[in-house]
């Protein structure tokens, strides 16, 4: 699922179907912002930053095996967006300030974690398009003074061209099905599920086949990634320490929520091995994904804000050391993705959005 907009207001709070592509004379350009709140002094391993969206919120965007695309999802509503869908683009060719992306989720529904299938002609994803064409409801994002985000039951994993026919459902199973991404050799897909009343990581072949649970512990595990040589998956997870806690979280669970405030980041094998604990921060930690060492992890956190809503791009080190602030705006940055060939980076930011909550794509090369 994508915390973007529960994450950053609740805290204070891909290039071939040209004829997709229409002109957005309200686009928003934020011309008036002065170019230096697009890049921070501080900010040594980002080269050449360049905003690719312009309005509302746009989030996890995932690169294509070769490279030249990105996929993402989008609220934005000059593009026809209620809540959340799935659009792709050619960030090196392809100018949203003046077009739009191409539509990917056709079906309605919310729409989430896009991810390019082998070849690049598909994308595999998570929607809700199956039980109802409409957005789904939002819940309160305070529930007894809590900050919680929802966790829908009709989340399910499918596959779909990049036109949006959908060619494969992976998953049927009532519960949430959701977060999926796939191995850099394209053999397996990571993803989250509910079952037996908790949140766990599952891996199954690239056609959906050898479904297989890999974490056991309680708390919302998720939001999981592949090194580059496809042994080890990153990822990150609440981890209720007291049985208060644990009762806590499964009540919010039965209830369809959970409450994101309290992560931190894990590592381990294809098989659930060899895990270990790589953060120990407090608040939350999340959106991790490995450098192109595979000796590193880039991810958000707010552990060093004053308030909990500044949440900065950090790097660290597989063993915990070596922590490193990678990105420097006041309010948000999250959703780190290294390109294939490790030249450049793409993340979400709330840098240069006028002023007001909008959060966009920004694409830099990266300087080690």
């Amino acid at each position: 699922m994508t915390p973007i907009v529960v994450l950053c207001l609740f805290f204070m709070f891909s290039c071939k179907n040209k004829e997709m592509k229409t002109s957005i004379p309200k686009l928003m350009t934020y011309d008036t912002i002065p170019q230096e709140k697009v890049h921070y002094p501080q900010e040594k391993h980002l080269k050449n930053i360049r905003q690719l969206t312009f309005g509302g919120n746009n989030a996890e965007a995932y690169w294509s095996f070769d490279g030249t695309m990105l996929t993402f999802q989008s609220d934005y509503a000059a593009w026809g967006a209620s809540c959340d869908q799935i659009f792709y683009f050619n960030p090196f060719k392809d100018d949203l300030a003046k077009e739009k992306p191409h539509l990917i989720s056709r079906r309605g529904g919310r729409n989430t974690c896009a991810y390019f299938m082998p070849g690049d002609s598909m994308i595999i994803y998570a929607s809700t398009h199956r039980d109802s064409a409409a957005c789904p409801p939002a819940p309160e994002r305070k529930v007894g003074g809590k900050y919680v985000w929802p966790i829908y039951a009709s989340y399910d994993i499918y596959v779909s061209d990049l036109r949006g026919n959908t060619k494969m459902q992976l998953t049927n199973i009532e519960g949430y099905d959701a977060e999926p991404t796939v191995s850099p050799n394209g053999t397996k897909i990571v993803y989250t599920a509910l079952r037996q009343g908790d949140l766990n990581l599952w891996t199954m072949d690239i056609n959906g086949q050898n479904k297989k649970q890999i974490t056991f512990l309680p708390g919302y595990d998720g939001g999981a990634f592949f090194s580059p040589d496809g042994n080890k998956i990153v990822f990150r997870a609440s981890r209720p320490p007291t049985s208060e806690l644990r009762a806590e979280y499964y009540d919010l669970l039965r209830q369809g929520l959970v409450q994101p405030t309290e992560m931190e980041l894990f590592v381990c094998d294809l098989e659930g091995g060899h895990y270990q604990q790589v953060t120990k921060l407090g608040k939350a930690n999340w959106a991790p994904f490995f450098h192109p060492s595979g000796k590193k992890i880039i991810f958000s956190s707010n552990h060093a804000g004053s308030k909990g809503y500044q949440f900065n791009l950090y790097m660290i080190n597989l063993d915990g050391t070596g922590l490193e602030q990678i990105s420097f705006d006041p309010i948000f940055d999250s959703f780190p993705m290294f390109s294939p060939n490790g030249k450049y980076l793409v993340w979400s930011s709330n840098r240069n959005n006028g002023g007001t909550h909008d959060t966009n794509l920004f694409l830099a090369e990266w300087v080690d």
